[in-house]
């Protein structure tokens, strides 16, 4: 059995990231283990910082770790919450609701936003890999939906017609930022 460590204490992540490799056969995904300990992140890209994460994960952990930096892009104000989407506000409800705030007289036609997603695998201190994903959308008035986490209630498709939260597990898989980096990650590692 192939090992591959989680490098987030996300479980939301883990779980995406069960999930995407379970087409592969003989591959395990493991959390990251308790004590490990943390990493600042100080890079001005998503992509840096997920190879920063992974490079520091994989000196504390025995096996091929993956790490992603994620967030939200909106064009409206100027790219924010950008790299430090996970850190914008205190909790989910609360980024929310900041997002909202800043959006509330930004009209509809100028609401276009992306999800974001890298990632990076690395073992021994070593990088191995990176693949990015993203997926266009538009910031809605309201939060609509049980599903997903984080922004996903605020993040609408057009050409589906729904938020990321009212999307099923599967739909999200295969549309999100991190399903398609995931995709590409899994072709990578077949």
């Amino acid at each position: 059995m192939k090992r591959l460590i989680a490098g987030t204490t996300n479980a939301h992540k883990v779980h995406e990231i069960r999930s995407a490799l379970s087409t592969l056969a003989g591959w395990t995904v493991e959390a990251l283990p308790e004590g490990v300990p943390d990493v600042e992140e100080t890079g001005s890209t998503f992509l840096e910082n997920a190879i920063q994460k992974a490079l520091h994960f994989s000196r504390h952990v025995d096996g091929l770790v993956l790490a992603d930096d994620s967030g939200l892009c909106i064009d409206a104000l100027g790219g924010r919450p950008g790299i430090r989407s996970a850190r914008y506000a205190e909790d989910a409800e609360a980024r929310i609701a900041r997002v909202l705030g800043e959006m509330e007289l930004i009209a509809d036609a100028q609401r276009n936003a992306r999800f974001v997603c890298a990632l990076a695998l690395a073992r021994s201190g070593g990088l191995i890999h990176t693949v990015e994903g993203e997926v266009a959308g538009r910031i809605t008035r309201a939060p609509s939906g049980d599903h997903g986490f984080g922004y996903d209630p605020i993040f609408y498709l057009p050409e589906l017609g729904r938020t990321m939260a009212e999307l099923t597990t599967g739909e999200k898989e295969r549309v999100s930022h991190r399903g398609r980096a995931l995709a590409e990650l899994v072709k990578h590692l077949a």
